[in-house]
């Protein structure tokens, strides 16, 4: 195996050192925010057979939401503490740090809102589907939509027997919503299907194409500054909020799901 030539052994030396700097920010502040639960919900035991896709399904999703939407609360630590570390560094170090470091942090990060959004709508959805048994069994049919992703109002049929389910609509809706996608240059589609802005240093979209409202062709010229460290970070930390509101929601709306369940089942053993 090969020995690192000089230039690799310096180029390792300063990212080591960055993320040294990285680490001290990161463990000598606080996290903010809160960390969603595991395990929190009550179910008969025993469970009827009939419920096993329900619960298995509940105990899938509601831990993969708290997985997210704490992966999120540490995005937002996260941004803060390189925002500190790259702060006084030059045009070159901060190239480094952005490539090594922020690029894919600030990527993943801008795109869990959308990812958490739509993870709601599904459990929510399949929940609501499989628990609607105990509203009534004999009328019950396995029928749920094809759609690949789900949206609200894909749901909202399947869910709208359960009185909380408004309340979990209502506090899911926020998230990711028009002010973030504006303030953040539309990241996640830009990325995923044009050119996003970058994050630190550099300019993107040198040049843009619009149609003007007079259905004239115009042409910017000039790009996009880069996205501010600091700024993504607040942006993400008022996505976190709306994040913790709707996991509130979807423990009540489960807790409902619950409550019927366990009446079904009491009336079943009469």
């Amino acid at each position: 195996m090969p020995e690192p030539d000089q230039f690799t052994r310096k180029r390792s030396e300063d990212v080591i050192r960055l993320y040294t700097a990285y680490r001290h920010e990161f463990d000598h502040s606080a996290i903010g925010g809160r960390f969603m639960p595991y395990h929190w919900w009550t179910l008969p035991d025993p469970l009827g057979g009939i419920w096993m896709p329900y619960s298995n399904m509940l105990s899938d999703y509601a831990s993969e939401l708290a997985n997210i939407i704490n992966d999120l609360t540490h995005d937002v630590h996260r941004l803060r503490a390189w925002a500190r570390v790259t702060a006084p560094l030059s045009d070159q170090e901060k190239l480094a740090a952005s490539h090594e470091f922020i690029d894919t942090l600030g990527t993943v990060a801008l795109g869990r809102p959308y990812a958490i959004k739509s993870r709601f709508a599904y459990a929510a959805g399949h929940l609501c589907h499989q628990a609607n048994m105990a509203k009534d069994l004999q009328g019950w049919r396995d029928e749920f939509p094809t759609e690949r992703a789900l949206y609200l109002n894909n749901i909202d049929p399947i869910c709208r027997r359960w009185r909380r389910f408004r309340s979990f609509k209502r506090h899911v809706e926020p998230i990711a919503g028009t002010a973030f996608k504006e303030a953040t240059q539309d990241f996640r589609n830009a990325y995923n299907h044009r050119f996003s802005a970058r994050f630190l240093i550099g300019k993107g979209a040198m040049v843009t194409r619009t149609v003007c409202a007079d259905g004239h062709i115009c042409y910017g010229v000039g790009g996009r500054d880069p996205l501010n460290l600091d700024q993504v970070a607040d942006l993400l930390a008022v996505e976190r909020d709306h994040c913790y509101l709707a996991f509130t929601a979807f423990q009540s709306l489960v807790e409902e799901h619950a409550g019927t369940i366990m009446s079904f089942e009491s009336e079943r053993e009469r």
